[in-house]
């Protein structure tokens, strides 16, 4: 498959875009080869496989949302959270444009596309700018760096919209026939976050951590990315073909592509801490008693007649004026202890 600048006919012939129903031509782009549909309730459901591995991204997003929610101390927490409320907006929103529950032939999915296109260059931005909370130029977690991650991710996520939709509609001197900017979004951008993501945690890694296991997440994470974008846009049709149309390249697409999220949650697990007396993990903590009072085989009974308000006379106790040893030596007022048999 060669890509050309600005066009998605190459693209679009190869793998089975949101986008591709909406560019091109009034009739869109249709792939040569995708894979097969089933029909649920009446209900025509492409793409059965894909939409499965979207389902399983919302379920792991949300345990990786709730163990990052637990590290409250952790550098970076709700900065790279909302990363991933963007991650799984995204799986929610490409299951019902994937599967065709909103058909394409339907009035609104040019804008339910028009938003997917914007949260996807959106969540890009998101991850880019996770890339520099590590280097410190705003603290993590205050309202200057939470703003301008929020508001820049806003800003990308509107001008692609905007974008998305007048292509689509070709308004504003916008073409879907020559879809550069949609292509520039949509293509180009993505790869120029990735890369300068990857980048600036490699110069975070050597620069500033004495540990080098992270680099492991960093270039799996990668190849994961790298292996989606090939087999979507070079080997679709051939895995499409050689299965019979049971799966297609998109399916391995969107399963590769959260491996990669993954590794993103994985990379910044590994590099982050958190300060145990804050922790609200379920990780079990082993605590050293220093208490003498709590520790056990520890001897009481010396203790209690060795106290700090010492006066004349046998130690006292706030038991009856006498001490505990006292107390229960044979003797002492006839109770013993054990007590004797007899008294029951």
């Amino acid at each position: 498959m060669g890509v050309q600048f600005g066009s998605f006919d190459d693209i679009c012939q190869t793998a089975a875009l949101v986008i591709c129903p909406l560019v091109g031509s009034t009739q869109g782009i249709e792939p040569s080869c995708y894979s097969r549909n089933v029909e649920i309730s009446g209900t025509l459901i492409f793409q059965p496989s894909t939409a499965f591995v979207h389902v399983v991204a919302i379920f792991m997003t949300g345990i990786m949302i709730f163990h990052i929610r637990s590290k409250y101390t952790a550098v970076g927490r709700k900065e790279i959270l909302m990363f991933f409320y963007l991650y799984a907006i995204i799986e929610l929103l490409a299951f019902f444009l994937d599967s065709a529950i909103i058909p394409t032939a339907n009035v609104s999915y040019p804008w339910f596309a028009a938003v997917y296109t914007g949260l996807v260059a959106g969540a890009y931005t998101c991850l880019l700018i996770n890339g520099f909370v590590g280097f410190q130029f705003a603290e993590d977690g205050t309202p200057l760096s939470l703003w301008l991650l929020r508001i820049s991710t806003l800003v990308v996520f509107g001008v692609s919209f905007f974008v998305a939709i007048a292509t689509f509609k070709g308004i504003a001197g916008f073409d879907y026939a020559k879809p550069i900017g949609l292509w520039i979004i949509y293509i180009l951008w993505p790869l120029i976050c990735t890369v300068v993501y990857v980048v600036s945690q490699l110069i975070l890694v050597f620069r500033t951590l004495e540990d080098r296991w992270p680099i492991g997440d960093i270039v799996f994470g990668t190849a994961f990315f790298t292996v989606a974008q090939v087999i979507l846009f070079a080997f679709s049709v051939t895995i499409c073909d050689a299965i019979k149309h049971y799966i297609d390249g998109l399916f391995f697409f969107t399963l590769c592509m959260l491996l990669s999220v993954m590794m993103v949650y994985k990379y910044w697990d590994s590099i982050t801490r958190e300060d145990l007396e804050f922790s609200v993990g379920s990780k079990a903590t082993v605590w050293e008693v220093k208490d003498p009072l709590l520790a056990g085989g520890t001897d009481y009974g010396d203790e209690d007649s060795a106290s700090n308000y010492t006066h004349a006379g046998p130690p006292a106790s706030l038991v009856g004026g006498m001490s505990g040893k006292q107390l229960y030596q044979n003797g002492a007022g006839g109770r013993g202890y054990p007590p004797a048999m007899d008294r029951y």
